[in-house]
């Protein structure tokens, strides 16, 4: 049974109420009430305008929804989620600022690198506005120490008997 609603409000798309989507998100309703009147993340569908209406998300809601229920979940206070969240906003210049980015959490702070800007390795501190953090990949450094090692000091040929008489002849 297929839980979302469908018809001329969605533009013939799936629609989630209020109840569907804490289900699927993992969120109480109270939750969902204080980050949609507060701007964290509005419904985008159809939002509320007073007694008897509801509020009908997207899937693209509930994946940011559910990304906001992870960070919960990692330690990070809502403060933080919601500066971040801001900041992705008028950064990016969406209503859907956590769909297009890898974010990285340690629980205290959150990074994040766009995922549209294929050639870009630099993570951003969400929380400092987007300020540069340095990345290294030990791996990589490991591989490339290695080659450079080989090249300055190639590995010796091992001594066989008899070859270096048979070179000379």
């Amino acid at each position: 049974m297929h839980s979302a609603t469908t018809g001329p409000e969605t533009g013939g798309g799936p629609g989630y109420r209020a109840p569907h989507v804490c289900k699927l998100v993992g969120i109480t309703y109270r939750q969902l009430d204080y980050w949609a009147r507060t701007g964290l993340i509005e419904p985008s569908l159809q939002r509320a305008e007073g007694s008897g209406t509801q509020r009908l998300y997207s899937f693209t809601d509930l994946l940011q929804l559910r990304v906001i229920e992870r960070l919960l979940g990692a330690g990070i206070s809502l403060s933080k989620i919601r500066k971040a969240v801001e900041w992705l906003r008028e950064m990016m210049q969406t209503d859907h600022p956590l769909m297009d980015i890898t974010l990285v959490s340690d629980g205290t702070s959150i990074w994040g690198r766009d995922q549209a800007d294929e050639a870009s390795q630099l993570l951003m501190d969400l929380l400092e506005r987007g300020q540069g953090v340095f990345g290294i990949a030990i791996g990589q450094v490991q591989r490339d120490l290695e080659g450079e090692i080989l090249e300055l000091f190639p590995p010796e040929t091992p001594y066989v008997e008899g070859e270096a008489e048979a070179a000379a002849n």
